[in-house]
């Protein structure tokens, strides 16, 4: 589980209930059930017109998949250069048939990494190798930002279907303009729509938006340094030069040393 992810959406949710108990006593208010129909509803309702269904559901599905660890972590990525400097001293003393038998079982379960792998062994050039995974890089990651895209356009359509619930509220407000000890109640209640068209798309939406392009955009990034080392797998590059090659894409905190690893295994 994520928890910083679910600590922040407990945390934004436990304040607004906060100030709301601080403020009145009169709790039950803000909670309008139709309103909250009409703001999910039509939400929904104007996603799924808008936009293929299937990618609609991939959208809710990712939507929920923030609240769990993201598998691509800081320390994957200087581990990413540990072993394209241990496939370049392979390649050194046994050949591209080596980095094969011993990337096998992982080109099962790293599809791209297989796929650059291959493209390696096939005999591919550095610039060839690199110019066909870039390729493969940008379409992949322009496929898997449709449901942040998808995201953000419910966080633009939740605040109007919000007030769509506040003028449905006004206007029975004013079909009852008879009683006037009605008229503060209605126009409260009315009100409710804007408020929970706001929150949806502010505490929600849009947050899971940035957060699903925010992981895509660190998938991308280890896409590309991984690229890069399987490109310099194909030039026969040596295992120092991958090493400042591929150090020069990351944080300087987290960058691989060969002279380090080999102190260590002494």
């Amino acid at each position: 589980m994520s928890l910083p992810t679910i600590l922040g959406f407990v945390v934004g949710i436990a304040f607004f209930f906060l100030s709301i108990v601080l403020s009145t006593d009169n709790y039950a208010i803000f909670f309008h059930t139709t309103g909250v129909m009409m703001v999910i509803g039509g939400t929904l309702a104007a996603t799924f017109v808008a936009f293929e269904p299937r990618y609609v559901l991939q959208s809710l599905r990712s939507a929920g998949s923030i609240f769990f660890q993201h598998k691509v972590g800081r320390a994957i990525l200087t581990g990413e250069v540990g072993r394209m400097i241990r496939w370049g001293y392979m390649v050194q003393k046994s050949g591209l048939p080596a980095l094969e038998a011993d990337a096998k079982k992982l080109k099962e379960q790293d599809k791209f990494l297989g796929f650059g792998i291959d493209l390696v062994i096939s005999g591919y050039t550095g610039p060839e190798v690199r110019e066909i995974l870039t390729n493969t890089i940008e379409t992949t990651y322009h496929r898997h930002l449709v449901p942040a895209e998808i995201l953000r356009s419910m966080a633009s359509n939740a605040p109007a279907f919000g007030m769509i619930a506040t003028l449905v509220g006004l206007v029975i407000m004013l079909d009852h303009m008879t009683d006037p000890s009605k008229i503060g109640p209605g126009m409260a209640v009315g009100l409710m729509g804007t408020l929970y068209g706001v929150l949806f798309a502010r505490i929600i939406l849009m947050p899971t938006a940035s957060k699903v392009q925010q992981r895509e955009d660190i998938v991308r990034f280890r896409k590309f340094l991984v690229a890069e080392g399987l490109a310099l797998l194909a030039e026969r590059r040596n295992p120092r030069y991958i090493q400042d090659k591929m150090n020069s894409f990351l944080d300087p905190a987290l960058h691989f040393d060969i002279d380090k690893m080999a102190r260590e295994k002494r």
